[in-house]
């Protein structure tokens, strides 16, 4: 008497054609996932570049100078591993000062690269981007 199992599981075949529709999806996910990242940092780095301008103005009106003062906040994100290094550069001086955040610690960004702000409100970035791409409105 021949018994026949019926055999269950997956065939080789069956798991290529899986492994190939992962490795399609993880092409197309992780630039975009990159991309992501990097607009993030660059958000923070922002968001404090910004909150040290809004400092250096206040400590103009206090002391009637830019000179002396220094930002309470040197590195995006504010804990853990620096993406950027926030800066005064050059120094401050009587009537202005340009706050930089440069990418740090072996992070790039070479779409908008360097960023920084000044006491009018001027945003540069000298990447390959355009300054659109680097500071939203």
């Amino acid at each position: 008497m021949c018994t026949s199992r019926k055999q269950s599981g997956f065939t080789l075949v069956e798991l290529m054609i899986t492994v190939v529709i992962i490795g399609i999806l993880a092409a197309i996910a992780y630039p975009n996932y990159e991309d992501y990242t990097r607009r993030a940092n660059r958000a923070d780095a922002q968001a404090i570049m910004l909150e040290n301008a809004q400092f250096m103005e206040r400590y103009f009106t206090t002391n009637g100078t830019y000179v002396g003062a220094d930002l309470p906040k040197q590195q995006s994100p504010e804990s853990g591993t620096a993406k950027y290094s926030i800066t005064l550069s050059p120094a401050a001086t009587a009537t202005g000062f340009t706050v930089q955040a440069a990418p740090a610690g072996g992070y790039a960004d070479s779409l908008c690269g360097t960023l920084t702000i000044d006491q009018t409100g001027a945003k540069t970035e000298d990447g390959d981007g355009e300054l659109s791409d680097c500071w939203k409105s």
